[in-house]
Order: C-alpha cells, then structure tokens, then sequence
C-alpha cells in the first residue's frame, strides 16, 4: 500500500512526540541528578557534624580525655583571642595604645 498524506503525517507527528517526550525524560534525569547531588550534600554534611560531636564526646571520656580536651579547648579560646586582636591591631594600624608623657 501507498503511503498516504495521513499517514506521513501521523508518522511525523509520532516522530516529534517521541523526541520532546525524550527531551522531558532527560530534563527530569537531570533535575534528578541535581537534587540528589544537594541531598547527599547536606547528608554528608550532617555525618560530618555527628562524627565531630562524637569525636568530642569520646574525647571527654577518662581522666586524660578530660585533660586534653579542656586543654584543646583552652588552646583553641587563646588561639582566637590571639586572631582577634592581632586583626584589632591591624585595622587601626598597629598601635593598641599609645602613650603620651
């Protein structure tokens, strides 16, 4: 049988459908993609703290941990005491007080 105009047509319209229906399913693939990507982000990113929180707490465990860490601690309070005024000490040039006699 001849093909007919109807039917060339048809195939067409078939031919396209099946293309956009292509190009939906591989959009959708991708914001999948990008979803689960940020999803696994943010889980990850949840462990992370977890895993630091129980390092903490495994830290403070017995005599010694409790030493090192409040010595962690201590080290860690001086070491931001010592950042802030060096940047104090910077932004208004370098002279914390100044003494006139």
């Amino acid at each position: 049988m001849a093909p007919t105009i109807s039917s060339a047509f048809s195939e067409f319209i078939n031919a396209l459908t099946s293309i956009l229906a292509g190009l939906f399913n591989s959009l959708m693939a991708v914001f999948q993609a990008i979803i689960a990507f940020f999803v696994n982000v943010f889980s990850s990113t949840i462990q992370l703290f977890q895993s630091i929180l129980k390092l903490g707490i495994d830290m403070c465990q017995g005599l010694v941990g409790f030493v090192a860490a409040n010595f962690l601690a201590l080290a860690t309070i001086g070491g931001i005491y010592y950042w802030y005024t060096t940047s104090q000490r910077q932004k208004s040039g370098g002279v914390v007080g100044k003494r006139t006699t």
